[in-house]
C-alpha cells in the first residue's frame, strides 16, 4: 500500500495547498530572477557581519554567469564547485546556472584523491575553489579535465577584489575578476530544456559506501524546491509580472505565522549537501528569508546569533539540537523570536524532541526526509499552527509525492504498520546515476520507484517512520537488530548526549551490537558506566537485541551534512580496537 492510498489526516495537510502542484517549466536561474525583483534591498545573506542584499545578489550572479562564458563555459559544461559555505557561494551557485552550466557540489574537505575522483568523474571543465585548500586543489588537478580554476578565499568576504592566490594553477582567475563582467542579465539559460538539461551533479553522502554522481535536471530541481517550500509555508508557485517562479502564500497568518519576506535564521548545513542546496539556500531566496551564514559550528556563537538577528526559526541535522542544548545558559536566553525547528538528514530521537519543546514552548518541530537521489525532500511534518505533527516520524510525502514500503528483498507493497524497505516516486526523483546504468536500474524500478535503501513504516494516516539503513541492519544469530531502536532507548537516558550503535564482528553469533556513547556534561553524564547504560537498555529489549558492549567516546564522526558516519565506528571494530571506558 502507498501513503497516497491511505486516508491521510486532515490536519496533516496545509489548509489550502493542493495535494497536487503546478510546477512551471523554467530553469532555476528563475528562482532568483524572481526573488531580486520581488524582495530587491532586503538582506539575503550575512556573513562575518557583512550584509548582501538581493539586488547586489542578482548582480554578482549575472556578473560570474558572463566571467564564465567569456572563458567558454556554457551550457552542458560541468563547473565543480570546491567552496565552504560562505558569502560568495549564493552568486557563483546562481552564476554558474545561469552560464547554462551544470553545477556540481564539492566537500571542500576532500582529500587529494577523493576530489580527483569527483572531478575525473564528472568531466568537470571549470572549478571553482578556496584558497586555504589550494595545497589539495594542486594535488588533485592533475589528470582531470579543468581547464578554469576560479579562486576566492575568507578575504573576499568583506572585500570582493581582495587579492587571492593563482600561481601555478590552470586557467587561474579570481572570482573578484569575475565579479567585474557585465552583470546584466544575457539569459544565457533561455535555450536550456528544464526537463533534459541538467541543473547539478551532485554526489551521495557516502556514509555507507562509494559515492555516485546524481543527475537532477532543472525540473527536479525547481520541483523540489516549490515542493518543500510551499509544503512548509503554506504557499502555492505563482509566475510574476516577467515569468519567472515565486510563491503565493494562500494559508492564513494564524496557520502559518512566518510570512514570506520575514524569515531569519542562521545557516549551518553545508550548500554542497542537498539540504542545504535546496531547502538553505534556493529555497530561502524564494521565500525571501534573510539567511546568516555560520562557516563553522560554534554553538555558544550560534545562540548568541539566534538571539541577536531575532531568529524566527532554527534548523540542521541532530547533532546541531544535541550540542544547543548543552551550551550553558540556553534555557535563559531569549528564543522567543523562534517558531519553528526543522531536522532532517537524520531521524531525531524522541527523548530529543522533548528536551526541545522544553526549551522554546509551542515551538513548531518539523522533521523531514529526503535523499539526494530526490533531489532533497520526499517528506514532511506539517509546519502549520494547528497540524498534527507526529513525534518519531517524518512526516507525510510532499505534494505530488508516493511512499511505498516494500519487503527488503523486493515484492508487492506491505500492508499498514508493517516494516520495509522506503521507495519513492514522483517529479523530482533524479534521473539517475551518472556513468552507473546498472546502479540506475537497481535504484529505480519500471514503474519509476526509487529504492531508497532506508527502512521504514507508514501508519494509518500516512506518517513515514524511519526504522534504519539496511546497510546498518546488524544480523545476530539470525536475527534482525535495528540499531536505531536501541538508539532510542540510549537517547531516553540521564546523561546521553549522543549515541550510535553498530555490530562487532563475531565468529559464532555473527555481530554483536555495540554502543557508542556521548556523555553529557552533567552530574547525569557524569555517572554513566558501561554497566549501568547495559542494565538500562538490556532489561527494555528481547535477548537477542541486548548490546554487548559500551565505549564511550568524546564525539561521534558525523558527515557536513550531520549523518553519524558508521562505517568509521564499524571499521574500529573490525579493526578490534574498541575500549570500554
Amino acid at each position: 500500500m502507498t501513503a497516497t492510498e491511505q486516508t491521510t489526516a486532515p490536519t496533516s495537510w496545509p489548509p489550502g495547498l493542493p495535494r497536487s502542484l503546478h510546477y512551471p517549466p523554467v530553469p532555476v536561474g528563475s528562482v532568483l530572477r524572481a526573488a531580486v525583483r520581488r524582495w530587491g534591498d532586503r538582506t539575503a545573506f550575512v556573513h562575518h557581519d557583512v550584509e548582501l542584499s538581493f539586488t547586489e545578489l542578482g548582480r554578482r550572479a549575472h556578473a560570474v554567469a558572463a566571467g564564465l562564458a567569456e572563458r567558454g563555459v556554457g551550457r552542458g559544461d560541468v563547473v565543480a564547485v570546491h567552496l565552504p559555505n560562505c558569502l560568495q557561494y549564493p552568486a557563483v551557485y546562481y552564476g554558474v546556472l545561469l552560464a547554462g552550466a551544470v553545477f556540481s557540489p564539492t566537500n571542500p574537505l576532500l582529500p587529494p584523491a577523493g576530489l580527483a575522483h569527483q572531478l575525473a568523474d564528472t568531466g568537470a571543465r571549470a572549478l571553482v575553489t578556496w584558497e586555504p585548500v589550494l595545497p589539495v586543489v594542486r594535488a588533485a588537478l592533475e589528470g582531470t579535465g579543468v581547464r578554469t580554476v576560479v579562486v576566492t578565499g575568507p578575504q573576499q568576504v568583506p572585500d570582493p577584489q581582495a587579492p587571492v592566490e593563482l600561481a601555478g594553477l590552470p586557467g587561474e582567475v579570481s572570482l573578484g575578476d569575475l565579479l567585474l563582467a557585465d552583470p546584466a542579465d544575457a539569459h544565457r539559460d533561455a535555450a536550456l530544456d528544464p526537463v533534459t538539461d541538467l541543473a547539478h551533479l551532485a554526489y551521495t553522502g557516502g556514509t555507507t559506501g562509494v559515492s555516485k554522481g546524481v543527475e537532477l535536471p532543472h525540473r527536479a530541481v525547481v520541483t523540489n524546491v516549490l515542493q518543500s517550500a510551499c509544503f512548509s509555508s503554506g504557499s502555492v508557485p505563482a509566475l510574476d509580472a516577467e515569468g519567472d517562479v515565486t510563491l503565493d502564500q494562500v494559508g492564513s497568518e494564524a496557520e502559518h505565522p512566518t510570512r514570506l519576506g520575514t524569515a531569519r535564521l542562521i545557516n549551518l548545513t553545508p550548500w554542497f549537501h542537498a539540504m542545504g542546496v535546496i531547502g538553505y539556500l534556493n529555497g530561502q531566496v524564494m521565500a525571501g528569508s534573510t539567511v546568516v551564514v555560520h562557516d563553522r559550528f560554534d554553538p555558544v556563537r550560534y545562540v548568541e546569533d539566534a538571539v541577536r538577528y531575532r531568529v524566527t526559526g532554527i534548523g540542521g541535522a541532530p547533532p546541531v539540537f544535541v550540542a544547543l542544548l548543552q551550551v550553558p545558559g540556553i534555557a535563559d536566553a531569549d528564543l522567543s523570536s523562534v517558531r519553528s525547528f526543522s531536522s532532517g538528514a537524520a531521524p531525531l530521537p524522541v527523548p530529543l524532541i522533548e528536551r526541545m519543546r522544553a526549551l522554546v514552548p509551542g515551538v513548531v518541530i518539523a522533521e523531514g526526509y529526503g535523499l539526494t537521489e530526490v533531489t532533497m525532500q520526499a517528506t514532511g511534518n506539517p509546519s502549520h499552527t494547528s497540524g498534527l505533527r507526529k513525534a518519531g516520524t517524518v512526516g507525510v510525502p510532499l505534494p505530488d509525492t508516493e511512499i511505498s514500503i516494500r519487503p527488503l528483498g523486493g515484492g508487492d507493497p506491505l500492508p499498514v504498520g508493517e516494516r520495509g524497505e522506503v521507495c519513492i516516486r514522483g517529479p523530482q526523483v533524479m534521473r539517475g546515476y551518472a556513468g552507473r546504468p546498472d546502479a540506475t536500474a537497481e535504484a529505480i524500478d519500471a514503474d519509476g520507484w526509487f529504492h531508497s535503501g532506508d527502512v521504514g513504516v507508514l501508519d494509518a494516516d500516512g506518517f513515514l517512520s524511519i526504522v534504519d539503513r539496511t546497510k546498518d541492519m546488524l544480523l545476530y544469530k539470525g536475527y534482525n537488530v535495528f540499531p536505531r531502536e536501541l538508539e532510542e532507548l540510549l537517547f531516553a537516558l540521564p546523561g546521553v548526549a549522543a549515541a550510535a550503535v553498530v555490530g562487532r564482528p563475531d565468529p559464532e553469533a555473527g555481530e554483536l551490537p555495540v554502543a557508542y556513547v556521548v556523555r553529557r556534561g552533567d552530574d547525569a553524564g557524569a555517572a554513566l558506566t558501561a554497566d549501568s547504560v547495559l542494565a538500562a537498555i538490556n532489561d527494555q529489549v528481547t535477548p537477542y537485541k541486548r548490546l554487548r558492549d559500551v565505549v564511550f567516546v568524546d564525539a561521534l564522526p558525523v558527515s557536513p551534512a550531520g549523518k553519524v558516519l558508521k562505517r568509521e565506528l564499524s571499521a574500529r571494530e573490525r579493526a578490534g580496537r574498541a575500549t570500554t571506558s
